[in-house]
């Protein structure tokens, strides 16, 4: 259905390690996995309850629409193969809810968190725009009604060298690009985050450091490489508002300021549109942001990061992979660049 924008367009629960493992291990146990992948009737949905369990006491999201909730009845388990799973241990449904940049919300990690209870996230809607067949302003539902959930296990690595290992759900973004019929002029995609100053609070604020809405870009290429996802939950549950809700982009080979949140807009352009952070300090981050651990920012090393959680008495620092470890499958995107000029 083709809708008007509503003016008013303005998200959850920890499955441990463990379960993710046992539940893997039964299934080579029992000669479930073939070839590294599974036999096809066995490939299919499972119920969202068995990839998650309850939220943190107090944990501050938005409810999910009913659809929305219906969707989340059946996923497609990821497979036990790489690109799409990493046996590395999940990082805690509490730190990838608690630990969060979206300054929209505010500055500090734990601001979208504790400021996100106002948020909401229906009704929703995303405009489709510029060099493509079926330009408009769709529902969310209308968006999402096509494509079956899947769950993705990705490493997410953050310019400021802290990294995550987390169970998405949701489906490749090459899905959602084809739908609308892109025209040969389409060259990159530009995504811009809602803006929406009376329950997100950081855009009130006077230490505001972006010009709002959000926004960000991809070549392409790179938006219909197989590992872009459009995700819409993790662990087997609807997004939390500090994680994006309803819908976020995630590309698990670049840093995690690439991966926008609450998406409202999706615009073709045959020129490379301007992104947030380069307009904000182009000499700190570029428009590519491929994980790279020759190339450092200026304020932090990139060959290092720590993998999230830690405390004083356990700090797991481990090397950064080029691409993040997703070099086979997209490397040749960029052959014959300079990535310390294009970074």
């Amino acid at each position: 259905m083709l809708i008007k924008k509503p003016n008013d367009i303005a998200g959850s629960e920890i499955t441990p390690h463990s379960v993710y493992k046992q539940r893997r291990e039964f299934m080579k146990g029992a000669g479930l996995l073939v070839g590294g992948s599974l036999l096809p009737n066995l490939a299919g949905a499972q119920s969202g309850d068995a990839l998650k369990a309850r939220a943190p006491a107090g944990l501050k999201t938005s409810p999910a629409a009913p659809w929305l909730q219906d969707k989340f009845t059946s996923i497609a388990r990821a497979p036990d193969v790489a690109p799409y799973f990493t046996d590395e241990a999940l990082t805690p449904y509490e730190d990838v809810t608690r630990y969060n940049n979206f300054y929209e919300f505010g500055m500090d990690k734990a601001d979208p968190s504790s400021n996100s209870g106002e948020f909401k996230s229906d009704p929703w809607s995303v405009e489709i725009a510029g060099e493509v067949g079926k330009p408009g302003v769709y529902a969310l539902e209308d968006i999402l009604k096509p494509h079956d959930l899947e769950e993705r296990i990705y490493r997410l690595r953050c310019v400021e060298a802290w990294s995550m290992v987390i169970p998405w759900i949701g489906f490749p973004l090459a899905d959602l690009i084809k739908r609308f019929e892109p025209t040969s002029k389409a060259k990159f995609i530009e995504f811009e985050t809602i803006v929406d100053d009376e329950s997100m609070p950081g855009i009130r604020s006077r230490f505001a450091i972006v010009r709002w809405p959000y926004r960000e870009g991809l070549r392409m290429d790179e938006a219909m490489n197989p590992l872009t996802f459009m995700a819409v939950g993790l662990y087997g549950e609807h997004l939390p508002a500090q994680n994006g809700a309803p819908m976020r982009l995630v590309v698990p080979w670049k840093y995690g300021f690439k991966s926008i949140k609450s998406i409202v807009k999706i615009n073709f352009r045959e020129t490379m549109p301007n992104t947030t952070w380069v307009d904000l300090q182009a000499r700190e981050y570029g428009f590519y942001a491929n994980v790279n651990p020759a190339v450092h920012h200026p304020r932090w090393r990139q060959d290092m990061e720590r993998r999230l959680p830690q405390t004083l008495f356990d700090r797991k620092v481990i090397p950064t992979q080029p691409f993040n470890g997703y070099g086979e499958q997209v490397a040749s995107l960029y052959k014959g660049m300079d990535l310390s000029r294009y970074y």
